[in-house]
């Protein structure tokens, strides 16, 4: 008996699944014919897409950066240092067995012959020796129109290899002499690829590379040189390992200044700062189309239960149980999600090789293949929207009475419960955050969007109450009277609309500000007229020749300060320690010389942000306020800094804001002295190059000197690049640095970024204006309802047409308002917290927001509404009583 009753149960269980499932295929069949389910999916598809893509870019880059890792760095590890390697090093490496070579790079300047011109430019000087490098190759030509090749030796003695940039820059051609210092090498090989040269500041000038034995001959090494020395090493694992836990020890002990020690995972190249950014802006932007994706399925979802809870009454009446429309649905959007999902991962697959091409030159074309993660990543997302903003108000259609059929005022879809809501809300939340990369971003992102969406809540609630007691029927335009009652009658719809507008808006205004303001406060990193050269190095004596030979071309404003080095070795009478500082800039900043000056008053591009700067006050100085507070340090402060072996005791007297991209000349610590005893300086002169040289006046020509003298320019060419000639000819030992074509590249290098951005921004544009079309439409039955009563009683359709776009004015107003005083706020601390940029807050952009919400919201309601007054009264009575 047990075992039949058993059997008939699992009968019946297998007839009821049987059942779901064929009543979810047919009613999903049906729903796509009638395309109940467009929004659904075009939301899901979006936020899937836009997360993908950037899920696709990043993995490969990352795969790519693991896999070049070891090539970027020249060997398994490298011990970077401001001098030369100390001995310990070197002999720990050849203790283990370890293969080693030992770089230089430091700036200088390359010139021409007189017989090819003498043409000068700031180059990047590298010296190598024997096995170079130890992992990777370098590439070089003998063809600037060849690609290169693998180079199987280095730069013989009395060589150089050299960018092609520098041949074109200096006239030069193979075989022609290059002079640099003291002697003259002959330009043999072009580089075409250099593994291990990073992307900092100076890699941007023209690389020019000797070989070791050559390097004494130029002159160029000193004491005071700013030299960066690479002590490579490669070999077994276990020993590099064991190398690299050693030098990391030894490069903490005291007195070893300047010693740093890179490895697969701590070296990391500078231009990976300029992706990281890159990455950072692609997030927000795919966050953004998924939260609004997500409010745009909440809403969808609720008009679709709305649309079916008469079906789900007749299938209660036909004998459908509870279980069975529960299963039914939940299959429906189960197999919608999963189609979505899929439809998302190859549209985002498909947008990040356009990622790739914006990146040109950024990244590598080679990148690896992507992983499974993404695909993971995204079919995760897509459920989860589908979960835990589709299904609540979606389930709710199998607790339907069957009563409904007779009396439609039952049954209606409830609000989710605030347990289920917050789980998936959380549950969504934390997925944002784990593909955000970045907890900061993330928690600004989904913490200012959720507090956002409370705070529209609660304001458009004020907003109708007030509304409500302030439009008075007998003195209001009528439309205005009917429109207010209509928002009156359901409060909670107009709530959930003006938050649901405001969400939309929120994002595309908060775009809009990225684009305008953060984007291009990135990207216009250079004033207009802001210093395009800066000179080093200029002697004590050559201080008043140089300033007259600027003063000959014409410039007339620029910025001329003394510049000497000095290490903090003491804060308030205590030791300066690294194990003192756990951030790692904080670290690099205590292990090095600072650049220091002097000057009786502040410089004009600095403000005193606290504290007094008092001129000729002895035992003073001020501190550039960024670094104090890396540092820990504040006003009154004492500080001794060894300046040549000089001690100097000094306390804070003040602090100063820096624009560092204003290319001004700035310092972090600066003495406000007009002179400095005892102390071996140098100058800095900061100016904007004459576009015109050499002068035209007869006066400035005379001045000149002779041609074929020691100072004279010999052939000068014309303009800036004839003027910097000149200058290098006369001051053989000063180093020029021309920042504008390095500024040109950096500029090429964020155009490209910010091209990447604004193509994944078409993504958010299109959420957000989901989120438009599904807030409107969200009560198009119950409008449908009630117009029809209207001109049933003899409302002309001109009045119900004032009615409805009063209406939508007055919500997108609110709506437009309050997004836009929150991307406001949200942009601000995505500036000031995310992305280190200034940003001036705008007080037009709540009234532009205003009228751009008012427009869109008039127009998605033309679109989404506009069947409504045109739909014959008959047939919405009819619709309403069956």
């Amino acid at each position: 008996m047990s075992q039949s009753s058993g059997s008939a149960g699992a009968r019946q269980r297998a007839a009821g699944t049987s059942s779901f499932l064929s009543l979810g295929w047919r009613t999903l069949w049906r729903d796509l014919r009638a395309g109940e389910l467009r929004l659904l999916m075009v939301a899901v598809t979006l936020a899937v897409a836009a997360l993908t893509s950037v899920g696709f870019f990043a993995d490969r880059l990352q795969g790519g950066l693991a896999r070049d890792a070891v090539q970027l760095l020249g060997g398994d590890a490298v011990v970077a240092s401001d001098n030369p390697t100390p001995a310990a090093f070197v002999q720990q490496a050849r203790t283990l067995g370890l293969a080693s070579v030992t770089t230089l790079s430091f700036p200088t300047m390359g010139r021409a012959s007189d017989a090819q011109g003498g043409a000068s430019r700031l180059v990047a000087l590298k010296s190598v020796e024997a096995g170079y490098p130890l992992r990777g190759h370098v590439q070089v030509t003998d063809d600037p129109q060849r690609p290169g090749s693998p180079a199987q030796d280095i730069p013989a003695p009395g060589e150089v290899w050299v960018d092609a940039p520098l041949l074109d820059s200096l006239g030069l051609q193979l075989g022609d002499y290059l002079l640099l210092g003291d002697t003259r090498l002959r330009a043999t090989r072009i580089i075409t690829l250099e593994p291990d040269r990073g992307a900092g500041f100076m890699s941007f000038a023209p690389r020019v590379m000797v070989n070791a034995a050559d390097l004494s001959a130029t002159g160029l090494v000193q004491p005071a040189s700013r030299i960066t020395y690479r002590f490579a090493v490669a070999g077994n694992p276990a020993a590099v390992q064991r190398f690299s836990d050693w030098a990391a020890r030894a490069a903490e002990q005291p007195g070893m200044h300047g010693v740093r020690v890179e490895t697969l995972d701590s070296g990391r190249p500078e231009m990976r700062q300029t992706l990281d950014r890159a990455q950072k802006f692609l997030s927000l932007v795919a966050l953004l189309a998924a939260l609004l994706s997500a409010v745009a399925v909440a809403l969808a979802a609720r008009g679709f239960a709305n649309e079916h809870l008469d079906a789900a009454a007749l299938l209660r009446v036909l004998g459908q149980s509870q279980r069975s429309i529960a299963g039914a649905y939940a299959f429906e959007f189960a197999l919608v999600g999963l189609f979505a999902s899929a439809l998302g991962v190859l549209l985002g697959f498909a947008v990040h090789h356009v990622f790739v091409w914006l990146l040109a030159g950024l990244v590598q074309s080679g990148l690896p293949a992507a992983s499974l993660w993404p695909v993971v990543l995204g079919v995760g997302v897509g459920l989860t929207l589908m979960c835990a903003f589709g299904l609540p108000p979606v389930l709710q259609l199998a607790q339907v009475p069957p009563l409904r059929v007779l009396r439609r005022d039952l049954g209606a879809v409830r609000p989710a419960s605030l347990a289920v809501l917050g789980l998936g809300v959380a549950g969504f939340a934390a997925l944002l955050l784990v593909v955000s990369r970045d907890w900061k971003l993330g928690a600004i992102a989904v913490g200012g969007f959720a507090a956002a969406v409370l705070l529209f809540a609660l304001l458009a609630w004020v907003a109708v109450w007030l509304l409500k007691k302030s439009v008075h029927e007998s003195t209001a335009p009528r439309a205005l009277v009917l429109a207010t009652r209509q928002i009156a009658a359901r409060p909670a719809y107009a709530v959930v609309q003006v938050s649901s507008l405001a969400v939309g808006l929120l994002a595309l205004v908060l775009l809009v500000l990225l684009r305008t303001d953060l984007i291009a406060s990135w990207q216009q990193a250079t004033p207009a007229h802001a210093p395009n050269r800066f000179v080093i190095n200029i002697m004590p004596d050559q201080a008043e020749d140089f300033r007259a030979r600027l003063a000959q071309a014409g410039v007339a404003q620029y910025d001329w300060y003394p510049m000497f080095r000095g290490r903090l070795v003491a804060i308030n009478g205590r030791a300066v320690s690294l194990d003192d500082y756990p951030d790692e800039r904080a670290k690099g900043l205590v292990d090095r010389e600072f650049n220091l000056s002097n000057a009786s008053q502040p410089p004009t591009h600095n403000s005193i942000s606290a504290g007094r700067w008092t001129p000729e006050e002895a035992g003073a100085v001020s501190v550039e306020e960024g670094i104090a507070k890396t540092l820990g340090l504040k006003l009154g402060d004492q500080l001794r800094f060894d300046i040549g072996g000089v001690p100097s005791e000094v306390r804070i007297t003040s602090l100063r804001h820096v624009d560092w991209s204003s290319m001004r000349a700035n310092f972090f610590v600066m003495y406000p002295l007009a002179q400095m005893q005892d102390v071996p300086m140098t100058y800095l002169a900061a100016y904007r190059a004459p576009e015109v040289w050499p002068p035209r006046s007869s006066a400035a020509q005379a001045s000149l000197p002779p041609e074929g003298s020691a100072a004279s320019p010999g052939r000068p060419g014309v303009g800036s690049a004839g003027f910097d000639n000149a200058l290098v000819r006369a001051f053989p030992n000063v180093t020029n640095v021309d920042m504008s074509a390095t500024l040109a590249q950096v500029q090429g290098v964020l155009g490209q970024v910010i091209r990447a951005v604004e193509f994944l921004f078409a993504f958010t544009l299109a959420a957000g204006l989901v989120v438009l079309f599904a807030a409107v439409t969200a009560t198009r039955e119950e409008r449908a309802r009630e117009f029809a009563i209207m001109r049933a009683v003899g409302a002309r359709a001109s009045l119900l047409r004032q009615v409805q776009r009063a209406e939508l004015l007055g919500v997108g107003l609110l709506a437009g308002f309050l997004a836009s005083c929150v991307a406001v706020a949200v942009g601000w601390l995505l500036a000031r917290h995310v992305f280190d940029f200034s940003w001036t807050v705008r007080p037009w952009v709540p009234l532009a927001g205003s009228l751009v919400g008012a427009l869109l919201a008039l127009a998605a309601g033309w679109w989404g509404l506009r069947e409504v007054l045109q739909r014959p009264v008959v047939q919405t009575l009819r619709r309403a009583q069956d």
